[in-house]
């Protein structure tokens, strides 16, 4: 069954001013639009994407014709508030194969989950369950959850705390944790706590509230993620193999019934502080960093989803991890914008709460 969406040529025409000029002259098109929340987009090619909807359910969407059909394969999904059919990333080293999270059913509630499977036309086959993490969300809030490769082809997840926010000081649990794992969902044996008792061996880095964004640097070798925190104190993090990021302990937000600090500090000794702090809240759905031929001025900077700010946050940092800068587009679009992707020409492609998709390229082949 094939699906036309609502195609609208160039919705917008945007013209960045003098302090955003990263994408000054680009043209930001609405390409069509799908019933349902599409928490992950991904890139097969020839302008086609995978779409995963929080929900359950996937499609292959065609960016020339705009036209969707439905992907079939997927197990059953605890699809509850937060948690559902969460990332799609695709295998570096295999052809087609790509990785997904979700929140598998468990009791009364969901696992975040690490799964792969390859993409044959439009089915799934061979699904894999490689990981399920310990932590079960019966709050319905904080599952995570956003994959990224390193260039030694490990795999890293991250897993929000569940809604509990002790549970991201409980190291003998995933909650609040980045794992680190082989494609395979093995344990690599140089992870920091593989022989440490008390500490789950799968974890790389805790203390975190809910990354929904993490992407790797393969020209630093730095990791990187971003999360929510409390009514302000959203967090761009530099993670580090073993280092604790603080939370609840450490916050720079503030509590959702007061204004009282949701941390004992803001910083403290032994935990890892952010690199950029957001107050107030941009709410991060996503992070990209961005290397690509199609927009040479964003090369090298990241590009956040803000859900409860609507705009794409971009962010410059030098070699050292420190921001440099930060500019914000498409506010007036008023829309929550959940994951952003690249196609194969090295356009954006993002989608919103709402369900809309949008490409943003050069109104001409050359810059």
């Amino acid at each position: 069954m094939m699906r036309y969406l609502l195609l609208t040529a160039c919705l917008f025409c945007v013209t960045a001013t003098t302090s955003a000029r990263e994408l000054e002259g680009t043209q930001l098109t609405k390409m069509g639009q799908i019933d349902g929340v599409p928490w992950s987009i991904q890139s097969t090619g020839n302008q086609t994407f995978l779409i995963g909807l929080r929900r359950g359910e996937m499609f292959l969407f065609d960016g020339q014709k705009g036209t969707t059909q439905p992907v079939s394969g997927l197990p059953k999904v605890f699809a509850s508030g937060q948690g559902g059919l969460m990332d799609i990333h695709p295998s570096p080293s295999e052809h087609n194969v790509f990785y997904f999270t979700y929140a598998k059913p468990a009791g009364k509630g969901g696992a975040p989950t690490l799964a792969k499977a390859r993409l044959s036309g439009s089915q799934l086959m061979n699904w894999q369950d490689l990981f399920t993490s310990n932590l079960v969300v019966t709050t319905g809030r904080h599952f995570g959850s956003r994959v990224a490769f390193d260039d030694n082809n490990f795999v890293y997840m991250t897993i929000g705390d569940g809604g509990e926010r002790d549970n991201a000081q409980n190291t003998e649990n995933h909650a609040g944790t980045i794992v680190r794992l082989h494609p395979d969902g093995s344990i690599p044996q140089d992870n920091p706590f593989v022989d440490t008792s008390g500490f789950a061996p799968e974890i790389y880095s805790y203390g975190h509230r809910n990354p929904q964004g993490i992407a790797f640097d393969d020209k630093t070798g730095y990791l990187w993620a971003i999360e929510h925190g409390p009514r302000g104190g959203d967090e761009l993090n530099l993670i580090r193999s073993g280092a604790n990021y603080g939370w609840p302990i450490t916050s720079h937000g503030k509590e959702y019934w007061g204004p009282v600090n949701a941390g004992e500090a803001q910083e403290k000794e032994g935990i890892e502080s952010p690199k950029k702090v957001y107050i107030p809240s941009i709410a991060p759905g996503s992070l990209l960093l961005y290397r690509g031929e199609a927009f040479s001025r964003l090369n090298d900077k990241f590009l956040i989803g803000a859900l409860k700010l609507t705009h794409i946050n971009i962010l410059d940092l030098n070699g050292e991890g420190q921001v440099l800068e930060e500019r914000r587009y498409y506010e007036d679009l008023n829309e929550r914008i959940r994951d952003i992707t690249t196609d194969e020409h090295g356009h954006l492609w993002f989608t919103t709460d709402s369900g809309n998709i949008y490409r943003v390229n050069w109104p001409s082949p050359s810059q």
